[in-house]
């Protein structure tokens, strides 16, 4: 089943190596992330693996594949943990999107407030909805283990002018991925998807290809885009960065319970990296773009609430276009009520 939604497959000498290897009680983890050292994916794998190998005394090995060592694209590394090749990768949600359409609920728009919210929502049920949902996408063949963070929140940024209300965005050029759902927002708030390859994004925006992103400040930071010309940030903090972190589910239903609890708490532990580092990150990156002249401007209550109403029917898109989408949103609705209320009965004990 799954794959007929994927592309290729990988190469017989990888699929020769298996991802996981068992003699008596010893056990080795492959886990791979596209990115690189400075990333909050690797701050996350390298808690991870301290953790998992000192929780398990020696019983289990973690080998960390930072880059494109083991596959290439999205499709190639969920096609090797679906096949067993690969034990442990990390996604965006427009990253599985191809694969498991639902899981672009973490990229509606506006759904969730602040950290604390979003902390609170995926370290509750509502990820064990998409897991089993992934499940039984992939034939029982991937399993979410956590949705962390990779980069804080997404922000819109542009190279041409302050955007304070939606009608600011009208008519520039934002980069988006290929994904439908981004598109459909952008859309939304007047302006025009512009799907770039993230590579390319720096010299689009020199030659004005594009005028815009949605991104977090420390990708803005880090990829230099200002020095290609972005000078507006607009913290209107549109969709919580998730990264969805897989695992090949025969290979961890093939280890014993005590390991598989390892396991599961290791990726605990790599949650709460993810949700710290970006927060920590974010503070040089932020005052590194005031200090090279950048404009960042945070919008008041009721310009927040014009995006979020100009942003509303990418939800009903949602519903209508993607499959299991009603089920998925009904899940993160109900999700971050129940989060909202536990906060604000713990702001009346903490407040008085």
């Amino acid at each position: 089943m799954l794959k007929g939604l994927l592309k290729g497959a990988l190469a017989a000498t990888l699929l020769a190596g298996s991802a996981m290897t068992a003699t008596a009680q010893d056990f080795t983890i492959r886990a791979t992330a596209n990115s690189n050292e400075n990333d909050e994916d690797y701050d996350g794998l390298v808690v991870f693996k301290n953790y998992v190998e000192a929780a398990s005394n020696g019983r289990i090995a973690v080998e960390l594949f930072i880059g494109t060592q083991l596959c290439g694209t999205g499709a190639e590394c969920l096609e090797g943990v679906s096949e067993g090749s690969i034990d442990v990768y990390i996604s965006t949600s427009g990253g599985a999107a191809g694969i498991f359409p639902y899981v672009q609920v973490l990229d509606l728009p506006y759904l969730m407030s602040d950290d604390r919210v979003a902390e609170a929502v995926l370290t509750g049920d509502f990820v064990r909805t998409m897991r089993d949902m992934a499940l039984e996408t992939s034939g029982n063949t991937i399993r979410l283990m956590t949705v962390g963070n990779t980069g804080g929140w997404r922000n819109f940024a542009n190279t041409q002018r302050r955007v304070a209300m939606p009608s600011d965005m009208e008519g520039l050029k934002i980069r988006t991925v290929v994904a439908d759902l981004p598109q459909e927002l952008v859309r939304a708030l007047g302006a025009s998807p512009t799907p770039i390859p993230w590579p390319e994004l720096f010299t689009s925006f020199q030659t004005g290809v594009v005028e815009g992103s949605k991104n977090g400040i420390t990708d803005i930071m880090g990829m230099k885009f200002p020095d290609a010309g972005l000078q507006y940030v607009t913290l209107d903090g549109h969709a919580y960065m998730g990264a969805l972190w897989w695992m090949s589910n025969d290979n961890f239903m093939a280890m014993p319970e005590d390991l598989r609890k390892v396991v599961v708490d290791g990726f605990s532990q790599l949650q709460q990296a993810t949700f710290a580092s970006p927060k920590r990150k974010s503070i040089e990156a932020y005052e590194a773009f005031v200090a090279g002249g950048g404009d960042l401007y945070v919008p008041t209550p009721d310009e927040k609430a014009a995006f979020a109403e100009a942003a509303a029917p990418v939800q009903d898109w949602f519903r209508g276009n993607v499959d299991g989408g009603d089920q998925i949103l009904d899940a993160l609705i109900a999700a971050v009520a129940e989060a909202e209320a536990g906060l604000a009965e713990d702001y009346a004990k903490d407040l008085n």
